[in-house]
This record gives structure tokens, sequence and C-alpha cells, in this order.
């Protein structure tokens, strides 16, 4: 890397966690200025704006969460060891395995209507997990593990949005009361489903 491309580089890292979790518009430059002890006009030269930084810091948050998930789920042995990691992995919203809490959830619901490339960023990310969740059902059904029957597709449909869900219900009331039944009931659901 260049000394640009470090210099790049720390910004992002410093702003990713700021901007998850004051969200895009309540976080000024001013924030990201601090937190790096960089002028403004090295800030400005390596990000034209604002929107610009936002979306790095967006894209490096998932690349984050997404690392440490992958690397948890791939210790795993069997399909149904897949799921239950996921859903462990996320099961703490109030101490999240990312500073600010969900990604997905954060900027996706700021940027629904206000951001039409970081919303694209975030359906994206919910599509791969959503892609994950049925990858890991389908291997299963594959193996042997769970019934033939199942429906991966809407599985993971189900258990992503309950999941996301009890994100926000559990970072909302300060606890995790509500996600330990959501999780209960897809752990449940997938024993159901499992040979």
């Amino acid at each position: 890397m260049t000394k640009g491309e470090e210099t790049r580089q720390f910004i992002i890292e410093k702003a990713a966690p700021i901007f998850n979790t004051k969200g895009i518009a309540a976080t000024a430059m001013s924030d990201i200025m601090e937190a790096t002890k960089l002028s403004k006009g090295s800030m400005y030269v390596h990000f034209e704006n604002k929107d610009v930084l936002a979306c790095a810091a967006v894209d490096h948050n998932m690349k984050i969460l997404g690392d440490k998930l992958l690397s948890a789920i791939s210790k795993s042995k069997t399909a149904k060891e897949e799921l239950f990691t996921y859903i462990d992995f996320f099961s703490n919203a109030i101490n999240p395995p990312l500073t600010g809490g969900c990604p997905l959830l954060n900027f996706g619901t700021e940027a629904d209507d206000t951001n039409p490339v970081v919303k694209e960023k975030i359906n994206k990310g919910c599509n791969a997990n959503q892609q994950l969740l049925a990858s890991s059902v389908n291997k299963g059904i594959a193996n042997g593990e769970f019934k033939p029957n199942w429906n991966a597709e809407e599985f993971a449909v189900v258990m992503f949005a309950m999941m996301e869900g009890g994100h926000l219900i559990s970072r909302m009331s300060g606890t995790n009361d509500k996600m330990k039944i959501i999780t209960k009931t897809l752990k449940k659901t997938i024993e159901e489903n499992t040979l």
C-alpha cells in the first residue's frame, strides 16, 4: 500500500464504527476528523465528500462483519451446526459482534428512502445472508441431515427476518429477552427439520 492508500484505509477504519453507531446523516466530518486527528483538507484529499466516505464505511462494516461470521461458520462440521452458529453469532444484540450493531439493519433503515447507493449495498448484503442460510439448508438436505421437503429459500427468509427483527427489538428495549425467544424458536424449527 502507498502512503495515500494507508491513510485512506485508516480513515475508513476509524469512520466505520462512527457511521454504524451514529448513522450517515448524524455523522459529521468533524466526528471523523476528531477520531482520525486529521485536518479537513486531509480528509477531502482522500474522499470527495461525506457520502463517498459513508459508502466506503458501509462496505468496510459489512466486510468485517461478514469475515467474522464466515470465520465462525467455517468451524462447523455439519449444516445444522452452520445454522446454529449463525444464530449464536447474532444472538446478543446488546453486545453485537460489530460496534454499533448490525450494519444491514442500521444503514438499511436509514438509506431506504434517502440513499440509493447504500440501499443497493444493503440489499445485496441481505440477499447474501439469505443465500448463505439457504445454502446451509440445501447442503443439509443433500447430505441427509435435513428433511428433503424443507423449503430452504423460505426458511432463509424467515430466519433472516427474525434475526434482524430480534436485533431491532433488543436494541430498542436494551435487553436480549426477545432475541432469546427468537433463537430458541429458530433452533426448534431446525431440530424439527433434522432427520
